[in-house]
């Protein structure tokens, strides 16, 4: 009768355990730049995100928290990371950062050199970790929409995009390839090859269609 009583105690505790577990939400920081900063305000990609959890009916599982400063580069996320992201004690940071790294070198001369932001990007991700948390990387969707790779940073943002891309990769990290999905929407939608007005109102910011295409993304890489 005892270990029965035993077996009982263990389960009801393990039961309640699941249960306490599973009322957590995870917290979600998505960690970036202009774009982000605008993404928790309405029709920004963060509230769109918000909503969708809503109509599943799973926005009592996630916390979303929003964490970009216009004018980012990635060192300036390493710089902020303590107070703006590691003391919210987050499950899973969003990193989307590279736009500024790129457009910056050409229009003001303080963007980030291609190999000190492979070392800043990797001392950021790093950190993170350290604390416990997964990481999500997004790929620079864009500094113009032409399709056709003749907008002026794209060799750059293509160079920066592949090197996230071999580092998720290698690090097991989760990727939203938005320069490449961002390039293939407007090879499909983008007929007069305009070099905005597709999924940005700026080739930079998102428009409407910008922002909800983005929440779908990172809907799909926060729900694995």
């Amino acid at each position: 009768m005892g270990s029965k009583l035993l077996l009982l105690t263990t389960f009801i505790a393990c039961m309640f355990a699941l249960s306490f577990k599973s009322d957590k939400k995870k917290k979600i920081v998505f960690f970036g730049d202009s774009i982000t900063q605008a993404a928790v305000n309405k029709g920004g990609y963060i509230d769109v995100l918000q909503n969708m959890l809503q109509q599943k009916g799973v926005d009592q599982q996630f916390e979303l928290n929003g964490a970009g400063i216009s004018g980012n580069k990635v060192y300036d996320l390493y710089l902020r990371m303590e107070a703006d992201v590691l003391d919210k004690k987050p499950d899973v940071v969003v990193i989307w950062i590279g736009v500024n790294d790129v457009w910056h070198k050409s229009s003001s001369g303080t963007g980030t050199d291609f190999d000190k932001f492979g070392k800043f990007y990797d001392a950021v991700v790093k950190k993170i970790q350290k604390q416990g948390a997964k990481v999500i990387i997004v790929t620079p969707a864009a500094i113009g929409e032409k399709n056709d790779f003749s907008n002026t940073q794209d060799g750059d943002l293509n160079s920066y995009s592949a090197w996230m891309r071999k580092y998720a990769a290698m690090n097991q990290l989760g990727l939203v390839d938005l320069r490449k999905i961002f390039h293939e929407y407007s090879v499909a939608n983008n007929p007069n090859n305009d070099a905005k007005g597709i999924l940005t109102t700026d080739g930079v910011h998102l428009n409407e269609k910008g922002n909800a295409l983005v929440a779908e993304e990172m809907w799909k890489a926060i729900s694995q």
